[in-house]
């Protein structure tokens, strides 16, 4: 092979690797004003938190909408699938290959039941615990080892209306509590990206 050709072969293979420093950064959720302001759709709350701050504007792209902004030198890409929340892992190893993602660098913002509310939790893996948007994940993806960052919407409903209280509206009380608990969410997001999973956890789980 020629020096021109050596020099293809060496660029090409560096377009196809991961980048580092690129991160896709996925908020869980159903598409569609009847589940606008809904507690399972927190994780798109989030994601559009971030959207606002940085002045990201969404493309209707692929299985979801799609935004990206940059940070301290790392790129997020915002991603709200739209597969509806039980086929979420299609939209995120989709653009996982189409950005080429490292599966380190992938972030899926998600509801929690079984946390108090207000209450965040990041972790570099785990069982889905549950949510039917994590299983679909942990399936297309073969493997839950990716970061997950859980927020609490607590369980304050009789047997029998869980799903009621899950794809029900934020009460009057939560909806004034939200603002801080989407910014702190916000904030972790970048944490994570910027000072890696170890530190963000240390400074986040604790709140």
């Amino acid at each position: 092979m020629d020096m021109l050709g050596c020099i293809r072969k060496f660029f090409k293979k560096k377009e196809e690797e991961p980048d580092p420093m690129k991160y896709l950064i996925v908020g869980l959720g159903n598409p569609g004003t009847d589940y606008d302001d809904t507690r399972h759709n927190v994780g798109f709350e989030v994601v559009d938190n971030l959207a606002k701050r940085y002045d990201v504007d969404f493309e209707d792209a692929s299985h979801g909408w799609l935004g990206e902004f940059k940070y301290k030198s790392r790129t997020f890409i915002l991603l709200k699938p739209t597969t509806y929340m039980n086929l979420s892992g299609k939209a995120v190893r989709h653009w996982m290959t189409k950005k080429k993602i490292n599966p380190e660098n992938l972030l899926v913002i998600l509801d929690d039941l079984n946390l108090e509310y207000g209450k965040i939790r990041l972790r570099p893996k785990g069982s889905d615990g549950g949510h039917n948007g994590l299983k679909n994940i942990d399936q297309i993806l073969g493997n839950n080892k990716y970061a997950r960052l859980r927020v609490g919407i607590g369980a304050d409903f009789h047997k029998g209306q869980q799903v009621n209280y899950v794809l029900g509206k934020w009460s009057d009380k939560e909806w004034e509590d939200l603002p801080d608990i989407l910014a702190t969410s916000a904030e972790c997001v970048l944490a994570y990206g910027t000072i890696g999973i170890g530190r963000a956890m240390n400074q986040y789980n604790k709140k």
